[in-house]
């Protein structure tokens, strides 16, 4: 058989990172200033987000996973070193432990004023950090044939990101509730499946031509086939502590979706299953991380969320040589063994009882390895 060529699933990686205030360690609305400082070292590789005290960074188109680390380990130290100057912090955090969204302020921009505008409470309390990752593809078409299989896996490689056990000075019993508070949103969570990109395109032009959005980005899902980019989008996972965790959550991804292409070239398909279904483990994973256990269709039953990662390695291990990832991907035995970030912001809560030290975690880890 013909080698594949995995040539064209290059990789882009956008994180969202939380800026602190070092004297109080609650959030800060820094107006914008890490934005205008980065913008004149990385240009438009830094964003501003909706709230003041979110910062977006994203790094350029990566040929590889080593390409991206250097890119996301470039966009960590200098965002911090800006943030350090200005007399700042920064982290990385699904959410913060205990800052109230209420006094955090909203950046001034069309967008921004329309989305709460329409959205009200929803938009304003939705002080949270993401991570996304996007994968280069070949054409729409099997964009779209991807973004079908590799929704099974959104749960596994959830699970392993969870990183935002508390909201507002509570423990909330989830190991990310960060989904708990984007859900408030319309169109998010895992998507349907779509018969061919013709029936998602149709789907998407429907919504603008009945006014529920003005285009295609107030489409928040899970994962999605970019609207303007030859990409698919991931889109679950909370922003992960360290770069490194960062770096193998994008590798499990590309891994995922050039195995996908890697069966549809052999005319194999991934089973689907449908979105009901695939909820119940994303629940699961929101609500337990690693710990819990999540739901095996094929077998239908329970099995470890640990092994079923185990399993999943498994499954994308032929292609991983390829990809040159493999030093990434073996990252995930440490995240397995050492924990997500969620169970360390526990382990240092349960230790200290007090927030404060949980905030302290997470700045001291966001340069960490780097």
């Amino acid at each position: 058989m013909a080698n594949i060529s995995y040539k064209h699933f290059t990789l882009g990686v956008e994180e969202e990172y939380m800026v602190i205030d070092p004297e109080t360690r609650e959030l800060k609305s820094h107006d914008q200033k890490i934005v205008h400082e980065g913008q004149k070292v990385i240009k438009d590789k830094v964003k501003a987000e909706m709230h003041q005290a979110v910062v977006e960074v994203g790094t350029d188109i990566c040929q590889d996973i080593d390409e991206a680390l250097v890119d996301v380990g470039t966009l960590r130290k200098t965002i911090s070193g800006i943030a350090d100057e200005l007399g700042l912090w920064v982290g990385a955090s699904g959410t913060h432990p205990f800052s109230h969204w209420e006094r955090q302020l909203i950046t001034e921009h069309v967008r921004y004023n329309e989305i709460v505008n329409e959205l009200q409470e929803a938009a304003r309390s939705n002080l949270i950090f993401g991570l996304h990752v996007h994968v280069g593809m070949d054409n729409r078409e099997m964009a779209i044939h991807i973004a079908n299989s590799a929704r099974y896996f959104l749960p596994h490689i959830y699970a392993l990101s969870t990183n935002s056990p508390f909201w507002e000075g509570r423990t909330t019993g989830y190991k990310s509730f960060r989904t708990k508070v984007f859900d408030k949103f319309p169109r998010t969570g895992i998507p349907d499946y779509f018969d061919s990109i013709e029936a998602y395109d149709n789907y998407v032009k429907l919504l603008v031509k009945t006014n529920c959005i003005d285009n295609a980005k107030k489409i928040w899902w899970d994962l999605r086939v970019h609207p303007f980019f030859n990409t698919v989008e991931f889109r679950i996972c909370d922003v992960p502590m360290t770069a490194q965790e960062t770096i193998t959550i994008a590798a499990l991804f590309q891994a995922i979706c050039a195995k996908i292409y890697k069966l549809r070239s052999q005319n194999l398909n991934f089973m689907t299953y449908s979105r009901a279904l695939l909820n119940e483990n994303k629940w699961r994973a929101g609500r337990y991380g690693i710990d819990g256990s999540m739901i095996d269709f094929g077998k239908e039953m329970e099995v470890n969320t640990r092994v079923l990662i185990y399993e999943l390695l498994d499954f994308i291990d032929d292609v991983i040589p390829d990809l040159g990832s493999r030093h990434a991907i073996s990252h995930v035995h440490n995240m397995l063994e050492l924990g997500t970030g969620a169970d360390r912001q526990l382990k240092v809560f349960e230790e200290t009882k007090n927030l404060v030290d949980v905030v302290d975690l997470i700045h001291n880890e966001f340069l960490s390895g780097l």
